[in-house]
């Protein structure tokens, strides 16, 4: 297992409950994917509103097991959202970025922000972290931070908003 991986988005079909440690999926195929693997991060709930968990191993198609739930918050009933990712296992719980403001940034998305002079614009394709915040003259600023430099990043996730693909 490696500390971070290149995929911005690994797995999402179907929805999840979790009781413990253990994610039971409706409409999944964990195990079938053959995608998903030790160490990967889910983020549950629509805005990450559960929290993040790392994954410890993948039972089968409807079944994976967490290293621990210590990363959620509150019952997470049936029908919850979620995104498995490769982002870095050490920005779960990190108190300068929340689950939603870590983002894997691919070449192409990099180059655009910087050619559009995007507010949103990383210094360097990676695992990238992106905070909003508004300063002490009432102007929104956007401070981005480079976690990992990584041009490999792929499997776009549902960031266009903030780093467009063209």
């Amino acid at each position: 297992m490696s500390l971070w991986g290149k995929k911005d988005t690994v797995y999402s079909d179907g929805t999840i409950a979790i009781s413990g440690t253990t994610v039971t999926g409706t409409g999944t195929t964990f195990n079938t994917s053959g995608l998903i693997n030790e160490g990967d991060v889910i983020t549950v709930g629509t805005g990450a509103t559960y929290g993040e968990a790392v994954v410890s191993s993948v039972t089968n198609a409807t079944t994976i097991v967490l290293k621990s739930a210590d990363g959620l918050t509150g019952t997470v009933a049936a029908g919850a959202a979620y995104e498995i990712t490769q982002k870095p296992i050490s920005t779960i719980g990190d108190s300068n970025y929340s689950a939603t403001e870590i983002f894997g940034v691919d070449t192409t998305e990099q180059s655009v922000a910087t050619g559009d002079n995007s507010k949103y614009a990383p210094a360097h394709a990676g695992w990238v972290g992106i905070s909003s915040y508004v300063d002490q003259h009432g102007v929104t600023r956007v401070k981005t931070e480079v976690l990992v430099a990584s041009s490999s990043i792929s499997e776009d996730a549902g960031d266009d908003q903030q780093l467009p693909d063209s």
